[in-house]
């Protein structure tokens, strides 16, 4: 079994250990934690070995015991999985590379803090024994699984895309805006533009970024020149038999991201998660160009706080080689219950995608 040790249990650390501790071929080594709150109770009670990401005197002044520091942690860990806040990641990095713990970052790092930027659908083989990976944010996470299939079939001349971002997560009270919609960035391209690029380098992309005062999930509207012509119904084919990918069919009546997250919460998924990119299947839509080339258009929904964690799971397998791309999210998909579980997700012959040459 391998151990992976946990460096942050807060919005994504506590979705990765709950991922790692449902895998058949990994254990929770232990988690840190920087300050007694709230998720170092639910760490606890959990069952996880706690650590003090720094001084211990704040747990044993609140009765809560710790197993030690983080340094004991990595050094006991086969893999450590940094899910500290931004910037954070980069001033551990001398901790795992002293001790030699191969280490995982997240997409708030700089893409710098390690030679692989990850996505288990695009370049898992790029992270395969790798020394660190930096799995990818989940805005760009969310546009690489949707990006990689497409690529491959039909070839991608251009990606214009939109980010409307949410605000904050449900759990940050500091964030906002509490009532506006802002440009953000007002430049363009967005900052996603160039880390989609750190997985596709040879893609030619633009991004906007936009956030709103909800916090429940983005969504993305995608426009893409394909080089070739697909039908509608081909996409949806395509993008429906992608594990991590829902393509919403219209009969179900969900028509925004609250209602995608009542869904998934009456479905059972651990705190309502949605570990897939959301596709509304009407939205799929195709025009055929007059050279051979078409455009594509499509909305999907990110669920900011979970589409990661799958990515990380594969990213722990790819850095100890425990299993080649495919082998390895099928475990991880099995293992979650990802693209399934939930009723009347299915290819919909009933509802077929359109095409817009045959709109009224």
């Amino acid at each position: 079994m391998l151990r992976v040790g946990i460096n942050g249990f807060g919005t994504i650390g506590k979705r990765v250990a709950d991922a790692v501790r449902a895998q058949p071929d990994m254990t929770v080594a232990g988690v840190a934690k920087r300050t007694p709150d709230y998720e170092a109770e639910i760490a606890r009670d959990r069952g996880y070995s706690l650590f003090a990401a720094a001084e211990t005197t704040p747990f044993t002044a609140a009765g809560i015991d710790v197993a030690g520091q983080v340094r004991q942690l990595v050094a006991a860990s086969d893999v450590v999985v940094d899910a500290t806040p931004a910037g954070v990641g980069e001033r551990n990095r001398a901790l795992y590379e002293e001790l030699e713990t191969p280490a995982i970052y997240q997409g708030g790092e700089d893409a710098s803090v390690a030679p692989v930027s990850f996505n288990a659908r695009a370049n898992y083989d790029e992270a395969v024994g790798a020394d660190a990976v930096r799995v990818v944010s989940c805005n760009t996470t969310g546009l690489s699984r949707v990006l990689a299939p497409l690529e491959e079939r039909y070839g991608i001349e251009k990606v214009r895309a939109t980010l409307v971002r949410r605000g904050g997560d449900p759990s940050q009270t500091g964030r906002g805006p509490i009532n506006d919609t802002l440009p953000d960035p007002v430049s363009i391209p967005s900052h996603h533009a160039p880390d989609v690029k750190t997985v596709f380098p040879e893609l030619s992309i633009d991004t906007m970024g936009m956030k709103v005062p909800a916090t429940l999930m983005h969504t993305h509207a995608i426009n893409l020149t394909l080089r070739a012509t697909p039908t509608a119904e081909d996409v949806r084919d395509l993008l429906t038999a992608e594990g991590r990918l829902l393509v919403i069919p219209e009969r179900l009546g969900i028509d925004g991201a609250g209602k995608l997250k009542e869904y998934t919460r009456d479905a059972g998924r651990p705190r309502g998660d949605v570990w897939e990119n959301c596709i509304w299947a009407e939205s799929l839509t195709v025009e055929p160009l007059s050279d051979g080339r078409a455009d594509c258009y499509l909305f999907q929904a990110i669920h900011q706080e979970a589409d990661v964690v799958p990515e990380n799971v594969d990213a722990i397998r790819a850095i100890a080689g425990l299993a080649d791309g495919p082998e390895s999210v099928e475990r991880t998909n099995e293992a979650l219950g990802i693209g399934c579980g939930l009723a009347g997700i299915e290819p919909d012959t009933t509802a077929p995608a359109r095409d817009a040459a045959s709109d009224d």
